[in-house]
């Protein structure tokens, strides 16, 4: 953005500056030809009013030749010519070496130029050789005595021209500098806080509830911008903190009443066998209910986890968790394996990935009967660490897998209905995805496809507890 910022400034002020200096140029440019050519005219006429007295008067050519004179002695070329075209007084050029070439110049290109001011009178001007020669009638322009002729160096000129344009070209320099300086200052002004704001959203995106943007910097809209993106993210993290809090307290609170009834009821349960089976169920819900609360309380922990990844080795956790869960397995008479590729690796959360197996295997374990069986399966697809639990049990509807992420949302849930939630929560959490199919032959697959490759962008914040 700062960059479009500067570029867009910059090609503003090229434009400005394009439409500035080029047409004072040319205007200066066209001023300074002209008055070269009036300051030129206004010598030769000079002349000519001296010659007029010489010519017209039968006066003293004194005159006439001293205006001559200084105009050799200035670097200029001049000749006076009579009615029929023949030079009555001329100067030498500076450059030529001779007389005769004064005289071929005079007899020719000269004395063709006051042959047409004496056919049509009137001044006349040309450019010959980076010179300006103008020619002038003597006399009654209607019918003149002769004609003046006067030839001046360009050269003063166009290097006037030539200061001019380069002084333009300085102060156009000096201006692009100043403006690619602006723009750049400008851009940073703008950009800087919007970058601020975005990163803050980013790590607000992450999990990180404390970021707030910093404020006071750049235009009033960004100002404002900044402090709206505050107040969002403290409200949000009231918000969260306070669902949070409560369901970690709700939970806190019931463990304790809970195990004290559980120990009631295993009291009474021993001391009246008469009542014995009443006591038992009602054993089994409380058993429900402190699970459900030990649901809710590892549900708490993982939204409140901001998940830092590092590398970890699937193939590793899975034989791990396989080694654990296999006491469980066996008393239950399933069949739990694993396999995975060698080295497979993915960039989690520390601990995030035992957590999520081990809510699957539960899942899986508390779904499937007898002589069923579960097994792990990993390997790369798609650049990307995949990693399916299947199950040969009954499976879940569609409806219910549909819902089995949400909590409390599978109806067909026979335990907490939280453990599918968890997952999903640390899943997802970390950049990958959950999803549940039905096993070829009957059962239920989650097929996890977890992040292969390190995250990009700004880095993360440090874990939260788990």
């Amino acid at each position: 953005m700062t960059r479009r910022i500067a570029l867009t400034f910059m090609a503003l002020i090229v434009l400005l500056l394009v439409l500035a200096v080029v047409p004072l140029g040319l205007s200066m440019t066209q001023r300074e030809q002209t008055s070269f050519r009036d300051t030129t005219e206004a010598a030769n006429r000079t002349i000519a009013a001296a010659a007029e007295e010489y010519l017209s008067d039968q006066r003293s050519p004194a005159a006439m030749r001293r205006l001559l004179e200084q105009a050799e002695r200035a670097g200029d070329c001049a000749a006076v010519f009579d009615t029929a075209g023949r030079p009555v007084a001329a100067t030498g050029c500076p450059g030529r070496t001779g007389e005769g070439e004064e005289d071929d110049q005079a007899a020719g290109y000269w004395g063709d130029l006051a042959h047409q001011v004496l056919v049509h009178p009137g001044t006349a001007a040309r450019e010959r050789d980076d010179r300006l020669v103008v020619a002038e009638p003597i006399g009654d322009t209607t019918h003149p005595v002769g004609v003046a002729v006067l030839s001046r160096s360009a050269e003063s000129m166009h290097d006037r021209i030539a200061s001019m344009w380069w002084r333009l070209a300085l102060i156009g320099a000096g201006a692009l500098v100043a403006g690619v300086l602006l723009s750049v200052a400008l851009a940073r002004w703008v950009g800087r806080p919007l970058r601020a704001v975005d990163a803050a959203a980013l790590r607000l995106g992450e999990g990180a509830l404390d970021v707030r943007a910093p404020g006071g910097r750049g235009p009033q809209e960004v100002r404002r911008l900044a402090s709206t993106f505050n107040t969002m993210a403290a409200r949000m993290e009231a918000l969260i903190h306070g669902h949070r809090a409560v369901v970690a307290d709700v939970s806190h609170q019931l463990r304790t009443p809970l195990t004290a009834l559980r120990l009631r009821l295993d009291l009474l349960a021993a001391a009246d066998d008469a009542t014995a089976a009443e006591f038992a169920g009602a054993q089994e819900e409380i058993a429900r209910l402190s699970r459900l609360v030990d649901g809710l309380l590892a549900v708490s922990r993982a939204e409140n986890a901001v998940p830092r990844p590092v590398p970890v080795r699937v193939d590793q956790v899975v034989d791990d968790r396989v080694v654990a869960w296999e006491p469980v397995a066996r008393e239950r008479r399933v069949s739990l394996t694993g396999r995975c590729d060698a080295r497979l690796t993915a960039y989690l959360g520390s601990g995030d990935l035992e957590q999520v197996i081990d809510n699957l295997v539960a899942n899986a374990l508390d779904a499937v009967g007898e002589g069923a069986a579960v097994r792990i399966e990993g390997d790369t697809a798609r650049g990307q660490a995949l990693l399916r639990v299947v199950d040969n049990g009954p499976g879940m509807s569609e409806a219910a897998r549909e819902a089995a992420f949400r909590r409390f949302g599978n109806p067909e849930a026979s335990g907490s209905g939280l453990g599918l939630a968890i997952v999903h929560r640390l899943v997802t959490a970390n950049g990958g995805t959950v999803r549940l199919e039905e096993t070829a032959g009957g059962g239920l697959t989650v097929v996890l496809e977890l992040p292969a490759l390190p995250p990009q962008g700004p880095s993360r914040g440090p874990r939260a507890g788990s």
